[in-house]
């Protein structure tokens, strides 16, 4: 029986580096992408790759998927959470620096991805409750992911054999989580303080903890509609998620 496959961008940390973890654990070959590489053992085949140099992302995705025939998932995870601040106080260019790593290369991938022969089953945009809730100082990052969601719905309709979604994974453990906790301004910006309380609570997910979460979804998330925005702590039974939460904070 042939492995199940995977390829995932931004795999170097945080979420990514979580999801190629808990992918190789239950057997799947993983392809993975980011600036940095990743340093994990296994089933995992690894290419250097700048997604803010989209020129370049077609031959990296030649280079990484050569022979490749079926994606069982594609997780295009790789972004930035940029400043907290007033949108009137963020420039354009500090919005181009962030469009151009959480939005364009996903235009970029699922271009090429759509012109390719493979055989993909599901591809999740890793999006953020932030697209939704539009909390002062968000900026960039909010409008990024509200963009995500967006090109999402809209590839929907171009991928007919493929289920896409992008989805909310919750608060997960990571250094975006360290600067929203120790650094940005929870005074001015009082989203802030829900997400400070959240963690003193031990409510926020390790990496791997949140990977389980979105493995563990994948028959869930096939019934919603292809394009949707979820959540997925909206989709996850309490006592699921307490399970996560003990299972987190015993580690």
């Amino acid at each position: 029986m042939n492995k199940k496959t995977a390829f995932i961008t931004g795999n170097s940390s945080g979420l990514g580096k979580g999801l190629s973890q808990v992918l190789l654990n239950h057997d799947y070959r993983v392809y993975g992408c980011s600036r940095r590489g990743c340093n994990l053992q296994g089933d995992i085949v690894d290419q250097h790759c700048d997604l803010t140099r989209s020129e370049t992302i077609p031959d990296n995705l030649e280079q990484l998927l050569n022979g490749v025939n079926r994606l069982d998932l594609v997780i295009l995870n790789a972004g930035i959470l940029g400043e907290i601040k007033n949108i009137s106080d963020t420039s354009l260019d500090e919005l181009r620096q962030i469009m151009e790593i959480n939005l364009w290369p996903n235009k970029v991938i699922l271009d090429w991805l759509l012109k390719s022969e493979l055989n993909i089953d599901q591809i999740f945009l890793m999006s953020s409750g932030a697209a939704v809730l539009g909390n002062k100082g968000w900026g960039g990052y909010a409008l990024s992911k509200s963009g995500l969601n967006m090109l999402g719905r809209l590839y929907a309709h171009e991928f007919g054999e493929t289920h896409i979604t992008a989805i909310a994974p919750g608060l997960i453990e990571s250094t975006m989580m360290d600067y929203l906790c120790n650094e940005a301004d929870s005074h001015a910006y009082p989203a802030l303080q829900r997400i400070r309380q959240a963690r003193e609570e031990g409510k926020t997910l390790t990496p791997t903890a949140a990977a389980e979460r979105i493995l563990k979804a994948l028959p869930e998330i096939k019934g919603f509609e292809s394009g949707s925005y979820i959540d997925l702590r909206q989709i996850l039974a309490p006592d699921e998620y307490e399970t996560l939460i003990n299972a987190r904070n015993r580690t």
